[in-house]
C-alpha cells in the first residue's frame, strides 16, 4: 500500500514537472517567437498550383534531357518526398528518384500517428534537456501543421491512458496537462480525466480489474503511405521531376574550379525497363532512410557506419478489439517499451516492437514480435474478449533508422533529432527523425544544401509551413455528400473516396463503372468488405502505381489491412493493370507471383505459416475429434492421401455448389503450407487444431469441406436447407 509520503513525493513530483514544462515553455516562446512569425509570412509565397500532374514518361525525358537540376534527392520516402518539395516550392530545378515506390519502406509503416512525443516530453522534464524539449516543441508544431495542409488523410485521434493505482492520476494527469502546455495554441483539444464508469462507457474492452480512471489526450491520425504519396505528387505539381522504381547505381563526380573533387550527379538505372540514365546536379541530397550508409558509401568506401537499423512490428485485427474513435496507450509495457493500440481504417492497429535487426529490402514480422503485441493487449483488455492469434488480419515490419551523429565527439550515442551530415565531396545526407517533423527536416536540409552548394533558390525561406498537400486545397468533410449525390455511391465508399483522394475524389468517381444495380448505381467494389473500388486501380496509373503491389499496399491500404483479401483482389488488381500498362500475359504472372511473394513474406503471411506448422496434432484434442476431421479429409482425398484442385473442382461441380475458379484456388493456398500444389492430411490435421486452439481463423477450405460431408451424408440434413447455423 503506498504511504502518504510517497504518495506526497509523486504529488510534488508531478507539480514540479508541471512547472518546468511552464519555464521551458516560457523559454521557448520567447526564443521562437520571431522564427514563428516568419513561418507565417513565408507560409504565403507559393500558391496552390494548377499544374498538371505530368506522367512518369514525361518525368523521365526531364531527367534523361534536363542538362543539370539545382538538386537531385534520392529516396522517396516522407523526408525525401518532403526535401523535394521544399526544394521545388523555393524555385530550385528539383529531381527526386526512388529505387521502389514513393512510401515502400519505413514511411508506410509507421504507427500512423502525427505527434509530439509523450514519453519524450517526460524524458525532456525529468532529465532537464532543453534539447529533448525542443524536439518535442518542433513535431507539436508540425503536428498542427500537418493536420491543417493535409486534412483529408488525416485528423485528431483521442487516445485512451487507463490508470490502474490512485497514486498515478495526479503523475499522468499532469504529464499529459505538460503536453497540453507545451503546444500551446496548436493544441489539438484539451486532455481530460475520466472516471473509471466513463472510461468503460467510452472503451468497453477495457480490463475493469483495479481500474480507477483514465486520462484522455489527443494526438494526429494519418493514412502515411497516402500522406507521403501527396507530398510527392504536390512536388510534381510544384515542377519537380520525380520518378518512382528508378535505382541508382552511382554518384558520379567532378573536380570544381579549387581542384577539389565534387559530386556531380548520379547513374540511374529505370527498374521497369532497365534503361540507364545519368543525371546532372549541383546538390545531391541522400534521404534514403535505413539504407543511408548504402549511397554514403558511393561516396567514399572507407567512411563509417552511422545507420542503427531497429525494426517496429506492427499487426492488424478486427474493429471490435477498439472503439471505433478511440485509441489506447500502454505506457510501460513488460519490457519498458510504449504500445499503441488504435483504430485504423475501420480495423485496429496494435504496435510497436523495437529490436535491433539487419537492414533489408524486405522486413519479415517474426511470430516471437506478434506473440510479444498480442500478450501486452491482454493485459488492458475485458476477459471477455478473447485475443487471438487467429484475429491476426496482416503484420508487417518498419525498419527505424536510427543514426550515430558523425559530427559529434561521442559517435556511438544515438542522435534524439535528425543529422545532417555533409561530406568532403558535398553529398548532403539527411538521417534520422521521425514521420512527424519531415516536413522541417526538409526545410534544414535545404537550407545546408544552399549554403554548401552555392544555389541560387527563388525564394531563400522555407515555403512549405502551411502549403496545402495534393487534394487537400478543396477538401470539406461533408464532401462525401456530394459524391453520393451526384454519382450515386455508396456512403461508405463516398467518405472512404474522400478521405483518401480529398478534393481529387470526384476525379476517381467518374472512372467508376455502373454497377446494374438500383442501388448504388456507380462504384463495383475491388473485394467484399471494403470500400476500394475497382476504378483506384486505374486512378492509381496516374498515380505512378508501376506494379501490383503499388497498388494494394500503397494507393490502396488492403495490404496493410487484410492480407487474405488482399490476394483476393490481386487477379482483378492485375487485370486492370494490364489494361491500363499494356501488360503481356506473361508479365501479369509475375506480377501476381511478386505480391503473392510481397503478402507472404512482408505482411505477416510466413508468420501464419510458421504458427500453424508449430502447432502438431499431438494436443489434447480428443480423439474422436481427429477421427472426425480425418473422415472429412478422406472424403475428398479418397486413397491417394492429398487433396488437389481438380479434386475439389470435380466433387464440388457434381454437388452444384457455386464457387469461382479462383476461390478454389485460394482455399488451397491457405491450408498448402509447403506450396507443393496439393494439401496433405498433416496440412490438413495442424489447420483444424490451430483453428480449434483459436491460433488462426477457419479455413474457407474446412468450411466448404463440412458442407460436403453434410451433402454426401443422407442422415444430416446441409444447413443451407434448415435454415443455416451459427
Amino acid at each position: 500500500m503506498t504511504s502518504f509520503w510517497s504518495l506526497r513525493r509523486t504529488l510534488l513530483a508531478a507539480g514540479g514537472a508541471a512547472g518546468a514544462t511552464y519555464t521551458f515553455s516560457t523559454y521557448s516562446r520567447s526564443r521562437n517567437s520571431k522564427k514563428h512569425r516568419a513561418h507565417i509570412v513565408t507560409a504565403e509565397g507559393p500558391a496552390p498550383t494548377t499544374r498538371p500532374l505530368p506522367t512518369r514518361e514525361e518525368n523521365l525525358r526531364v531527367l534523361q534531357d534536363t542538362p543539370e537540376f539545382d538538386v537531385l534527392v534520392i529516396g522517396g520516402g516522407a523526408t525525401g518526398c518532403g526535401v523535394a518539395l521544399d526544394a521545388a516550392t523555393r524555385g530550385l530545378k528539383t529531381a527526386l528518384v526512388e529505387r521502389d515506390d514513393w512510401a515502400s519502406g519505413t514511411s508506410s509503416r509507421s504507427t500512423k500517428l502525427i505527434h509530439g512525443g509523450v514519453r519524450y516530453l517526460q524524458k525532456a522534464i525529468m532529465g532537464l534537456d532543453k534539447e529533448q524539449y525542443n524536439l518535442v516543441k518542433e513535431a507539436l508544431h508540425e503536428r498542427a501543421n500537418l493536420l491543417e495542409i493535409a486534412p483529408h488523410l488525416s485528423g485528431p485521434l483521442p487516445i485512451m491512458l487507463p490508470v490502474y493505482r490512485w497514486w498515478q492520476l495526479p503523475y499522468f494527469w499532469a504529464g499529459i496537462k505538460a503536453y497540453d502546455l507545451v503546444a500551446g495554441s496548436q493544441c489539438v483539444k484539451s486532455s481530460y480525466m475520466l472516471t473509471k464508469a466513463r472510461a468503460l462507457e467510452l472503451f468497453p474492452m477495457l480490463k475493469k480489474d483495479r481500474l480507477v480512471g483514465a486520462i484522455v489526450y489527443y494526438d494526429g491520425q494519418h493514412n502515411d503511405a497516402r500522406m507521403n504519396l501527396a507530398i510527392a505528387l504536390s512536388a510534381a505539381r510544384h515542377g519537380a521531376a520525380v520518378a518512382n522504381h528508378m535505382e541508382v547505381l552511382s554518384l558520379t563526380k567532378t573536380t570544381d574550379q579549387s581542384g577539389k573533387e565534387v559530386i556531380s550527379g548520379a547513374v540511374m538505372k529505370d527498374c521497369l525497363t532497365g534503361k540507364e540514365v545519368k543525371v546532372k546536379a549541383k546538390c545531391v541530397v541522400n534521404a534514403t532512410g535505413p539504407f543511408t550508409d548504402g549511397v554514403r558509401h558511393m561516396d567514399n568506401e572507407k567512411i563509417s557506419n552511422i545507420c542503427q537499423p531497429s525494426a517496429g512490428v506492427h499487426i492488424i485485427l478486427p474493429d471490435y478489439y477498439s472503439p471505433e474513435s478511440m485509441g489506447l496507450l500502454d505506457p510501460q509495457t513488460s519490457d519498458g517499451r510504449v504500445i499503441f493500440f488504435l483504430p485504423w481504417e475501420g480495423l485496429t492497429i496494435a504496435g510497436t516492437t523495437d529490436s535491433p535487426c539487419d537492414i533489408t529490402h524486405s522486413p519479415t514480422p517474426t511470430e516471437k514480435e506478434i506473440q510479444f503485441i498480442l500478450n501486452e493487449i491482454k493485459n488492458y483488455l475485458s476477459s471477455d474478449v478473447s485475443v487471438r492469434r487467429g484475429d491476426v488480419l496482416a503484420a508487417w515490419s518498419g525498419i527505424r533508422p536510427l543514426v550515430s551523429d558523425p559530427n559529434s565527439k561521442n559517435t556511438q550515442s544515438i542522435s534524439r533529432n535528425h543529422v545532417i551530415e555533409v561530406s568532403p565531396s558535398h553529398l548532403v545526407t539527411i538521417a534520422g527523425g521521425k514521420w512527424t517533423t519531415y516536413r522541417s527536416m526538409a526545410s534544414d536540409t535545404v537550407d545546408k544544401a544552399i549554403e554548401v552548394c552555392g544555389l541560387e533558390p527563388r525564394h531563400t525561406d522555407c515555403q512549405t509551413d502551411g502549403l496545402m498537400l495534393e487534394g487537400g486545397d478543396a477538401y470539406t468533410p461533408t464532401m462525401f455528400i456530394r459524391l453520393v449525390q451526384d454519382f450515386g455511391l455508396e456512403n461508405e465508399v463516398a467518405q472512404h473516396l474522400a478521405h483518401t483522394y480529398g478534393d481529387k475524389a470526384f476525379d476517381v468517381a467518374k472512372m467508376a463503372q455502373m454497377t446494374g444495380k438500383r442501388w448504388p448505381v456507380v462504384g463495383k467494389r475491388l473485394v467484399e468488405d471494403f470500400p476500394y473500388l475497382e476504378a483506384e486501380v486505374k486512378y492509381a496509373c496516374r498515380e505512378y502505381a508501376c506494379t501490383a503491389i503499388d497498388v494494394i499496399a500503397r494507393r490502396t491500404r488492403l495490404a496493410f489491412q487484410n492480407v487474405q483479401a488482399a490476394e483476393t483482389a490481386l487477379p482483378t488488381v492485375v487485370r486492370i493493370l494490364a489494361q491500363e500498362l499494356g501488360w503481356s500475359k506473361q508479365k501479369c504472372q509475375d506480377e501476381e507471383e511478386a505480391a503473392k511473394q510481397f503478402l507472404y513474406m512482408e505482411m505477416g503471411g510466413k508468420a501464419h505459416v510458421d504458427v500453424r506448422l508449430q502447432t502438431t496434432p499431438d494436443t489434447n484434442l480428443p480423439a474422436t475429434d481427429i477421427e472426425r476431421y480425418k473422415k472429412r479429409f478422406d472424403k475428398v482425398a479418397g486413397s491417394k492421401g492429398f487433396i488437389t484442385h481438380m479434386d475439389l473442382e470435380n466433387i464440388i461441380e457434381n454437388l452444384g455448389i457455386d464457387i469461382s475458379e479462383d476461390q478454389l484456388h485460394d482455399m488451397l493456398e491457405e491450408v498448402d503450407t509447403n506450396r507443393n500444389g496439393q494439401v496433405e492430411l498433416d496440412e490438413f490435421l495442424q489447420l483444424m487444431i490451430a483453428a480449434r486452439m483459436g491460433t488462426v481463423p477457419l479455413s474457407r477450405l474446412e468450411r466448404i469441406m463440412a458442407l460436403i460431408e453434410e451433402m454426401t451424408d443422407k442422415r444430416a440434413i446441409p444447413t443451407f436447407r434448415s435454415g443455416g447455423g451459427v
